[in-house]
């Protein structure tokens, strides 16, 4: 277990964004941090995303205006939920799919101290564990392509995602290794 628990930067209240591709650990390890940073609220996009029980428009390759407003709805939440639990002093672990400039939009939602984690194994590592998990999170991505495939293009947009925060290549760690890199690197992490 790691020790960089106790330091102060780790204690102070923080609203921590864990982005990374589809399926390569997110929801694992942002619950294992927030259970380590104590006290801890887990934010998970896909939970905010089924919020809207009718009515609801999913992303696809060619996105209706109507998903791309409920995406961006759901990127607020994240934000406001996360500040807000900040404010009254308890870290904030919010895991999402945000590539690109998407990461910085969202970070700047955010008035208090700020954390970066991606998440980003190779894309073969994702590709394994997505075939095992067998959820379908890449399904409707595939097109004519292999499953590696549609794991590369999503790859390429996390790729387009400026150089800020802990980049973490979790490809040969369990959830709790990857944890304790975290811990072991928070200074990094943090970009305000």
């Amino acid at each position: 277990m790691s020790t960089s628990i106790g330091t102060g930067s780790v204690r102070e209240p923080t609203a921590t964004l864990i982005t990374g591709v589809q399926a390569p650990g997110k929801t694992t390890v942002g619950r294992l941090l927030a259970e380590r940073l104590s006290p801890a609220a887990f934010i998970e996009g896909d939970d905010l995303w089924r919020m809207v029980v009718s009515g609801r428009s999913d992303m696809s390759e060619t996105p209706s205006d109507a998903a791309l407003a409920r995406l961006q709805l759901r990127y607020r939440h994240g934000a406001m939920l996360s500040q807000s639990f900040v404010g009254e002093g308890i870290h904030a672990v919010h895991v999402d799919n945000i590539y690109g400039t998407g990461v910085t939009d969202q970070l700047d939602r955010l008035s208090c101290r700020r954390a970066l984690v991606v998440l980003r194994p190779s894309v073969e590592a994702v590709a394994g564990r997505e075939a095992r998990r067998g959820t379908g999170a890449y399904d409707a991505w595939r097109g004519e392509g292999t499953i590696v495939d549609a794991v590369r293009r999503f790859d390429d947009w996390l790729a387009e995602t400026p150089p800020i925060g802990l980049w973490v290549d979790s490809t040969g760690q369990s959830a709790e290794q990857t944890v304790d890199w975290i811990l072991d690197h928070w200074d990094h992490a943090v970009v305000g």
